[in-house]
C-alpha cells in the first residue's frame, strides 16, 4: 500500500496489526526473553507482515514525536553531528537534518531502513543498518547529539544497562544524549513489551561521563500517556 495519512482507518488497521504482532513476540511468551533478547526476529517480521503500510507499524506515525518537535522548536542545530537511534521509518531523523543537523539515523533492521530512504528519497540524512550494541567503531565519541525515542522501552530490563552504556559512548565530548520515553512509577507492574520506564531506570543514563540536564515527568494527556523527556551531557 502506498503511503497515506493517518486517519481513522489507518488506527483501525494498526489495531489488527498490533494484535497480530503481540501474538507472535517472544517476549510475550515463557523464555522468549532468552531466546531473543533484542527481538530482532519479531522487529523484522514487523516490517515484512507490513506490506508497505505503515499502520502495520506500531511506533511509526508518519510525523516527528510531538516531545522531539516541542523540543526542536526554536533552536537550531546547524552543522551539529546528530545521531538518531532505532530511526524506523525517519521522521524523527528528517526532523533533526531539518534543524539543521549533519544527521546519521540507524535501524536494527534492514527493511526499516530501505523505507525510510524510499519515503526520503532526496534526504541528506545519512540512513544505515546498524546494531546499537555493536556500533561502527567510528561512531564513537563522535556526536553531539544522539537521540533515542523508544528503543529502550523496546528492550528486556536485563539489557538496559548495557543499553545505557553504548549510548553514552556514542556521545561526544560537550554533547547531550536525549531520551524520549514512556513512563511509570517505581515498582509499578507493567504487561509489556513495551516496558515504561521507571525513573531508577532514567536514572542510570547517567553513566560513563553522562550527567543529568534536565528530566522532564511529563503528564499523560488525551493524546499522549506519560513521558519522560530527559536530556544528559557529557563534560568536555
Amino acid at each position: 500500500m502506498g503511503e497515506a495519512g493517518v486517519t481513522d482507518a489507518f488506527f483501525t488497521r494498526r489495531a489488527a496489526a498490533r494484535a497480530r504482532l503481540d501474538a507472535i513476540d517472544p517476549h510475550k511468551r515463557p523464555g522468549g526473553v532468552e531466546a531473543d533478547p533484542q527481538r530482532k526476529d519479531w522487529f523484522e517480521a514487523v516490517y515484512r507482515f507490513a506490506e508497505g503500510d505503515a499502520a502495520g507499524v506500531p511506533w511509526a506515525h508518519l510525523a516527528p514525536h510531538p516531545l522531539l518537535a516541542e523540543w526542536l522548536a526554536g533552536r537550531s542545530l546547524e552543522g551539529l553531528r546528530t545521531l538518531d537511534i532505532g530511526c524506523g521509518l525517519g521522521d524523527n531523523a528528517e526532523a533533526l537534518a531539518a534543524a539543521g543537523a549533519q544527521a546519521t539515523a540507524f535501524d536494527l533492521i534492514d527493511e526499516a531502513v530501505a523505507w525510510a530512504k524510499r519515503r526520503f528519497p532526496q534526504s541528506a540524512v545519512d540512513y544505515r543498518a546498524a546494531d546499537l550494541f555493536a556500533p561502527p567503531p567510528e561512531w564513537r565519541g563522535s556526536f553531539a547529539l544522539v537521540h533515542e525515542c523508544y528503543t529502550l522501552q523496546a528492550l528486556p530490563d536485563s539489557l538496559l544497562d548495557q543499553a545505557s552504556q553504548a549510548l553514552a559512548a556514542l556521545v561526544a565530548p560537550g554533547g547531550l544524549l536525549l531520551v524520549i520515553a514512556r513512563a511509570r512509577d517505581e515498582g509499578q507492574e507493567i504487561a509489556g513489551p513495551p516496558w515504561p520506564l521507571p525513573p531508577s531506570r532514567i536514572a542510570a543514563l547517567a553513566v560513563a561521563g553522562l550527567r543529568p540536564e534536565t528530566v522532564e515527568d511529563i503528564p499523560a494527556t488525551d493524546a499522549m500517556a506519560r513521558h519522560w523527556r530527559a536530556a544528559f551531557r557529557r563534560d568536555g
